[in-house]
């Protein structure tokens, strides 16, 4: 597709009234023809391309006006585009319909599923919550009977039995039985979805009132607590070590001697400096104990229970942990960022957890609006009869077609729909090509068939239900109608007739000249002592061309003797360095440059002189393009103007820039 019609679209510059008000809006700034463009259309139009209000504001009226005379003959060229019957050209539709169903079907599902799922989990990401399950698996009793245990356990907590008690007695969480199924804080975007859903949709205290499945088994799922999640925090510690030098353990002292930190703290003591004395931690000590950022279980479970019910500034008291004693200090608490500070990050991690899930329940959706559905009997028809069938020709010739080729396969917004013209379907979808007909690959091929259907479906609706996507269809069609009429009146017009660019090129030669240049080798080599070697081979009669080609260090120069070829005397170091040799075959004394040292041979310079037209083609063949797309453009337009008589209102944008 054309997408560098863009460029070619408005030539925008960022301009924007402040709100005007209604009657301005209505005021007419330009005519053309029996049209006008108004003022709330030309500010609208500026909405849409400044970027944002603000930044806006601060250009000038000038920009203003000239960005009018622009759009001025932009609306021309459209006008001139519906004169032409482009709305009927059949290339453009064709072009128009494929970008509209390519970008539909990306826009439907940004819109529809992932803007709202990353919304909702950002909302549910405000908060942390305190969750306990009973998981039930069927590794040996079988689905079934792992169902029925469930369902079982929950009726008996709803009449009154612990849950905690069940989960020790039942769960097959070897992690959480034990602690009465406590799984401590879970944030939303970490855990399995189903788990998730049913934890966020329940009150603090409470059990969800169905069993939920996973991949893992059954689970009965209870809120113990629902706090205000913060993202990470900052904290230092002092850590003492059961472990003496020696590797004895002695709990004793080590709990005598944080105790007497902590009283050292209480009497106001610096934190980092009883740190950096004190800690066991060789990670930590010599930063007064700080730990850097963290988030909820990044650390035991012990520290990050402590670490996250202390306020910023705050000391614990002593906790202990399997590594030792410890006392820690929070030294800054991160606020929950806005929806727009984590929108990337959050729509990363909603893809990688949620939106397939969330996809197949909105196309499942869709499927029951569309009442689509297919016959199971005829698919296993198609399973009995296929044989060695495949997807393609084959089909056409088998004993499967005649069996099957009009029964109707599948409905479609209440359309039945054969399975001649399902296999018709398939065969246009490559992940079908030339594979074997059976009950898994008809099934699968029709809900890919489904979704298919349903998503152009939708994507027909967007232009008439969705302003935004409106607008973008009609950007994106006047782009194709410009990029056309510029096509057809000034790109296709212009002819590179060799007698023309001579032409061009004797009228404009004093433009097209050589720099000075010159032609050089190198020898280059990494060390002092390399170099100086190859120089006093030089010195005693060694061949430069030689030696280049054998010793250069320079990587893609050994096969060249190290020649850089004709280039400008300004192009680089080196190229300066051979100009300051007299004659042609001479050569410099070792100098350092670039990481290294070089030795540099004059082969040639050449003074700055006229390009020849052979050497000045390309740059001929530019600038007459250039000139002509001109002198072509202003003929277009001059055509316009005197087909459509424009007429711009400079006093009536005057008037309105100094009353806003």
């Amino acid at each position: 597709m054309r997408f560098r019609i863009i460029s070619v679209l408005l030539l925008i510059t960022t301009f924007i009234l402040s709100s005007c008000a209604p009657e301005h809006s209505k005021m007419v700034v330009a005519e053309y023809g029996k049209d006008n463009i108004t003022l709330g259309e030309l500010e609208s139009v500026y909405a849409k391309n400044a970027g944002s209000l603000e930044a806006a504001k601060k250009d000038s009226l000038p920009k203003l006006k000239s960005f009018l005379d622009l759009y001025v003959n932009f609306k021309m060229k459209l006008k001139d585009a519906q004169a032409r019957g482009f709305d009927q050209n059949s290339t453009l539709q064709s072009e128009l319909n494929d970008y509209k169903e390519k970008v539909g079907s990306t826009y439907l599902i940004e819109k529809e599923v992932i803007e709202p799922g990353v919304k909702d989990l950002y909302n549910k990401r405000k908060y942390e919550l305190r969750v306990s399950h009973i998981m039930i698996r069927p590794d040996t009793t079988g689905d079934e009977q792992a169902k029925k245990l469930a369902l079982s356990l929950l009726d008996r907590i709803k009449k009154g039995e612990s849950f905690e008690s069940l989960a020790r007695q039942y769960s097959a969480d070897p992690y959480s039985k034990n602690s009465g199924g406590d799984i401590y804080f879970i944030t939303a975007g970490t855990i399995i979805p189903d788990i998730e859903d049913a934890a966020y949709n329940t009150p603090v205290g409470q059990i969800y009132p169905a069993v939920v499945k996973t991949r893992l088994g059954y689970h009965l799922i209870k809120v113990t607590e629902k706090r205000d999640r913060i993202p990470s925090l900052r904290a230092s510690h002092i850590l003492i070590s059961f472990k003496s030098d020696s590797g004895a353990v002695d709990t004793a002292k080590a709990l005598a001697k944080i105790k007497d930190i902590k009283e050292q703290l209480d009497k106001g003591a610096d934190f980092a400096t009883l740190a950096r004395k004190y800690s066991e931690d060789p990670g930590t000590k010599p930063a007064g104990g700080d730990l850097g950022y963290f988030e909820r279980r990044m650390m035991v479970k012990e520290f990050d229970e402590t670490a996250f019910n202390l306020k910023l500034g705050q000391v614990s008291d002593i906790f202990k942990t399997n590594y030792g004693f410890h006392v820690l200090k929070v030294t800054d608490v991160r606020a929950y960022p806005s929806f727009e500070e984590s929108k990337e990050e959050l729509k990363q991690l909603y893809k990688k957890t949620r939106y397939d899930q969330d996809y197949v329940k909105y196309i499942n959706g869709l499927k029951n609006a569309y009442k689509f559905s297919f016959k199971n009997n005829i698919v296993s028809l198609i399973d009995r009869n296929a044989d060695t069938t495949r997807i393609g020709k084959e089909y056409y010739d088998s004993k499967l077609r005649k069996i099957v080729k009009d029964s109707v396969l599948y409905s479609f917004a209440g359309s039945p729909v054969i399975a001649d013209s399902f296999f018709k379907k398939v065969e246009e979808l490559p992940d079908f090509t030339g594979k074997f007909i059976n009950e898994s690959l008809v099934k699968n091929a029709l809900n890919k068939i489904g979704e298919n259907e349903i998503i152009s479906s939708e994507v027909k609706k967007l232009e008439q239900n969705d302003q935004q996507f409106a607008s973008l269809m009609e950007d994106y069609r006047n782009g194709i109608y410009i990029f056309k009429l510029q096509d057809d009146e000034i790109w296709s017009k212009i002819k590179l007739d060799s007698l023309k660019l001579v032409e061009f090129y004797n009228n404009n030669k004093e433009k097209y000249f050589w720099p000075d240049r010159i032609e050089f080798s190198e020898i280059f080599a990494r060390t002092d002592s390399a170099i100086n070697f190859y120089y006093n081979k030089l010195q005693s009669g060694a061949n430069f061309d030689t030696l280049a080609a054998k010793y250069t260090e320079r990587p893609g120069f050994k096969e060249k003797a190290g020649n850089y070829g004709l280039v400008e005397l300004k192009s680089s170091p080196l190229a300066e360095e051979a100009n300051k040799l007299s004659n042609e075959g001479d050569y410099s004394k070792p100098f350092q440059y670039a990481n290294g040292y070089s030795i540099v041979k004059l082969i040639k310079k050449d003074p700055s002189h006229q390009k020849s037209f052979e050497e000045a083609r390309a740059e001929v063949s530019g600038q007459f393009q250039e000139e002509e797309s001109k002198r072509l453009e202003n003929e277009y337009i001059n055509n316009l103007k005197n087909k459509y008589k424009p007429v711009v209102f400079s006093e009536e944008l005057e008037k309105a820039y100094k009353s806003n």
